[in-house]
């Protein structure tokens, strides 16, 4: 699904405030979503995120976070950058909780990515790019 490259900046924005909304809605709900680091969260909740989310950098090897999350919350919404770093760990939570029976969803992610290159490549940025207007 490559048309988000042929998409103006409006409507690249609008696509990526459609996703930031069906994700609120999910989290609201409260289904988790992992993101890399504290300034993600921090992102997150100022576009208007209230549910769980948990952060993949807090001192546990990778396995330990998958191990967690699959124990407290099942599924999940796997949210890492989406810069080379980003794509590597994406891919190894995405095959890690994949081999627990778990299904996370990364649709988040993929239109977001579309959406937001070259302005930003990464979660932390979001809000400076797509204003605060969700709180």
């Amino acid at each position: 699904m490559f048309w988000g490259y042929y998409l103006n900046r409006e409507q690249r924005y609008s696509l990526a405030n459609r996703a930031l909304e069906e994700g609120i809605e999910e989290n609201a709900a409260g289904k988790v979503i992992l993101v890399e680091g504290k300034r993600d969260e921090i992102a997150l909740r100022s576009l208007g995120f209230t549910g769980p989310i948990e952060k993949l950098n807090r001192g546990w090897t990778v396995d330990r976070v998958v191990v967690y999350i699959v124990e407290n919350y099942g599924n999940c919404i796997v949210l890492m950058d989406w810069d080379r770093t980003g794509g590597r760990l994406q891919k190894r939570l995405m095959d890690s909780l994949g081999g627990m029976d778990i299904k996370p969803s990364d649709e988040l992610r993929r239109a977001l990515s579309k959406a937001m290159k070259p302005e930003t490549m990464c979660v932390e940025d979001l809000p400076s790019f797509l204003g605060q207007d969700h709180s």
